[in-house]
């Protein structure tokens, strides 16, 4: 992974609606589709179903705004602020592999339906 592989900064917030007009407001973002589903990951607990729900803006860089799931690691980080960095990846495993190796820890993935790794947060 290097610094031009950078994707977006995620917000994870209770409001979308309310996040996303305030960025919108004060910085000028034009926001894409809402999206989302029930995906499956694997968090410390085991396998999970939850319910993900997104919109990424259309201007860079790119932000995304994420709805909160209480309980999960996708809660507003406290006080507000930063939720994640995301980064593009042409082998999630070995990605992974390599911050492990420096220290991070996974907190959930996400596998394609052949098995492979399709994301994952640390």
């Amino acid at each position: 992974m290097k610094a031009d592989d950078h994707f977006h900064t995620g917000v994870a917030t209770t409001d979308m609606a309310a996040t996303a007009a305030t960025l919108s407001a004060t910085l000028g973002y034009e926001w894409g589709d809402r999206i989302g589903s029930v995906v499956q990951v694997t968090v410390a607990g085991g396998v999970t179903d939850i319910e993900l729900s997104c919109m990424f803006s259309i201007n860079e860089p790119r932000l995304e705004v994420v709805r909160a799931v209480s309980g999960t690691l996708w809660e507003p980080v406290p006080g507000g602020g930063i939720h994640h960095v995301g980064y593009w990846s042409d082998d999630v495993a070995a990605d992974v592999t390599e911050l492990i190796r420096h220290g991070w820890q996974v907190e959930a993935t996400r596998k394609t339906p052949d098995g492979a790794l399709h994301f994952a947060f640390l």
